[in-house]
């Protein structure tokens, strides 16, 4: 009896997520939670791939310092400056996490730039994403991938 209960719980969990909603759970370390990674599709050539997420500091004042992924040959932290009617992308080299708030990465501001696709980024799949903080180490997170034209409303 249990496991049929159980079996029918789980089905209507599942059933009640909307499709195309991100079933990845945040994962936390410390003061520190990385909710929502997710990436663009990618058009295929030599274009980079991009990966957004939030990270949300409850514990004192941190920073991300890197990023490294299986699924490129380089991995930056980019951000996307606005001047004069201007955008222009530039890599940086560290994204700071003041203690007590939330910072997002998405289009059009902080971003982590995946250079030299090694394979193409596919929606609905998955890829995973190591990022290094100063205070909280290594973080390994998994990217789901978005159509090539979401906007992270997902």
């Amino acid at each position: 009896m249990k496991t049929v209960f159980g079996a029918v719980l789980a089905a209507a969990i599942i059933l009640a997520v909307p499709a195309g909603a991100s079933l990845a759970a945040d994962t936390t370390v410390g003061g520190l939670t990385i909710s929502n990674p997710w990436a663009r599709a990618s058009t295929g050539g030599s274009r980079p791939g991009v990966a957004y997420l939030t990270i949300v500091n409850t514990g004192g004042a941190d920073s991300l310092t890197r990023a490294s992924s299986p699924v490129a040959g380089r991995v930056e932290l980019h951000r996307i400056i606005h001047d004069g009617g201007r955008a222009r992308m530039g890599r940086i080299g560290k994204i700071p996490l003041p203690e007590g708030k939330s910072v997002a990465l998405g289009p059009g501001g902080l971003h982590i730039m995946l250079m030299g696709l090694k394979r193409q980024l596919k929606e609905g799949e998955t890829f995973p994403l190591s990022l290094y903080f100063a205070g909280a180490g290594k973080v390994d997170v998994m990217v789901r991938i978005m159509g090539a034209g979401a906007t992270g409303d997902h």
